[in-house]
């Protein structure tokens, strides 16, 4: 599994450098791979240009694990990622980029709050913008918080964007979704704005997208009962 995750981490790194929503060395990604373990990108290296053997393996403190291979630091945005992973058990990856549009959202302040697409109101309910915090610092974590465990992904003041999932390729998705929501909003906003969803499709997409994250929860606790059943049956 070690493997596979690291070349789609990889994979997920050129799609946000060729797609230009990450420059030079910006953005980070992680994949919870334990309980207490997380794979993430090292800070100082392009995303366009990662390999497999650069990611780095850390705890849920933050600590390189003492047999990681990589000989480099984490990203320095790594708390970010875990907290989230602390806050939602259910979050396997975390994405956070710096596509164009939806960092222009959140230099202005303006989350992306009325429904007008219903995969934006179905993934996200919306998608509000964070207070500005420092770069790098516990302020970032804790201007998540009030997020996390309503929202799949957020804008941050000033920053960029953040987006988790049940795997790297969600969240990567979600951050897609987000910036591609940005560039729509913009064009509604400039055509002089639309015309929002009716209160009772809201209200019918919401349900669905609580129905979805029940389903996905009673998965992944049926998946952690079947590899607790297979760790009892190796050591009987």
């Amino acid at each position: 599994m070690g493997k596979d995750v690291r070349a789609d981490i990889c994979e997920v790194g050129r799609l946000l450098y060729d797609r230009g929503y990450v420059a030079s060395n910006d953005g980070n990604i992680s994949v919870r791979v334990g309980e207490n373990e997380v794979i993430v990108t090292p800070s100082g290296v392009s995303k366009g240009r990662m390999e497999p053997g650069m990611l780095v393996r850390c705890d849920l403190d933050g600590n390189v694990l003492p047999d990681d291979a990589s000989g480099r630091f984490p990203s320095s945005e790594v708390k970010m990622h875990l907290a989230v992973y602390r806050a939602r058990p259910d979050v396997r990856a975390v994405v956070h980029a710096h596509p164009v549009f939806a960092t222009a959202f959140a230099i202005c302040r303006h989350e992306l709050a009325e429904p007008y697409l219903p995969e934006l109101v179905l993934n996200f309910g919306k998608i509000p913008v964070t207070d500005f915090a420092m770069l790098s610092t516990d302020e970032v974590p804790r201007s998540l918080m009030p997020f996390v465990h309503d929202y799949n992904g957020v804008l941050l003041a000033n920053h960029g964007a953040v987006a988790w999932g049940g795997d790297v390729w969600a969240a990567f998705d979600l951050m897609e979704t987000i910036e591609h929501s940005a560039k729509i909003y913009k064009a509604v906003h400039d055509l002089g704005g639309g015309v929002p969803l009716a209160p009772e499709d809201v209200a019918h997409l919401e349900r669905l997208r609580a129905f979805y994250r029940r389903r996905a929860a009673r998965r992944d606790d049926a998946a952690a009962g079947d590899a607790g059943e297979g760790a009892t049956d190796a050591n009987a």
